[in-house]
């Protein structure tokens, strides 16, 4: 259930904007899909003015856009700018797995260990559920246990920034995904650190390669396993 952000004490226009954002990235509004002002106003338990101000914002930057005499929409991403981004999380992923398992400590090594054997045991009972909670705490915790806060920070800002366009293949690919993360846990475990970032890396362009599928696009990423 949506909660009614009019109803919130915060800057109107800001909490709307802010929820907006949150539920694009969140995936519940596809690129291009309309954003009218009376449904969303509806949806958010505002006017349409705190509606129209919030759309403002985020064509600002960049996440929506106005064409004349037409309804808003959420932006939508050319096969440029898809593969950019791919390109981007797989180095950075890559990065973030040589990190972690550079500075492998006891602790880090019994939370990798713990989310490996209840993402094993979510995928051997087709858990979905379960196994799209994991996958996103599996970067979490490489990002995190890398312990450069710089790159953790910027890796939390581009993953939910990007996680509506890759909760396109998500739900097809859940149990696929999982098993790669498992890989790259397994080689972050066993302390080789080229071949986590390897995986990792590798594991983005997968993804990457199943995105640019699913949007109509039958030519993937250019394949470059120097991660």
């Amino acid at each position: 259930m949506w909660t009614e952000v009019g109803q919130q004490h915060q800057s109107l226009n800001d909490t709307v904007a802010n929820a907006l954002r949150k539920a694009i990235f969140r995936g519940d509004f596809k690129p291009g899909e309309r954003l009218t002002e009376p449904g969303l106003a509806k949806l958010f338990g505002v006017s349409r003015n705190p509606i129209r101000e919030a759309l403002r914002k985020l064509q600002s930057e960049g996440i929506v856009e106005i064409p004349p005499r037409k309804s808003a929409r959420v932006a939508l991403l050319s096969r440029q700018e898809v593969e950019e981004i791919i390109e981007l999380r797989a180095e950075l992923e890559g990065l973030s797995a040589r990190f972690a398992t550079r500075r492998l400590t006891d602790e880090t090594r019994k939370s990798f260990q713990k989310l490996l054997d209840e993402g094993n045991e979510a995928a051997k009972n087709n858990d979905i559920d379960k196994i799209r909670e994991l996958n996103s705490e599996f970067h979490g915790l490489l990002a995190s246990s890398g312990k450069n806060r710089y790159l953790a920070d910027f890796m939390r800002m581009l993953r939910e920034r990007t996680l509506w366009l890759f909760n396109q293949v998500m739900q097809d690919r859940g149990i696929d995904s999982w098993y790669e993360h498992a890989a790259v846990l397994e080689a972050v475990m066993s302390s080789d650190e080229k071949l986590a970032g390897l995986l990792a890396a590798r594991h983005v362009r997968k993804v990457g390669t199943d995105i640019l599928t699913a949007t109509g696009e039958e030519d993937s990423p250019e394949e470059n396993d120097t991660a």
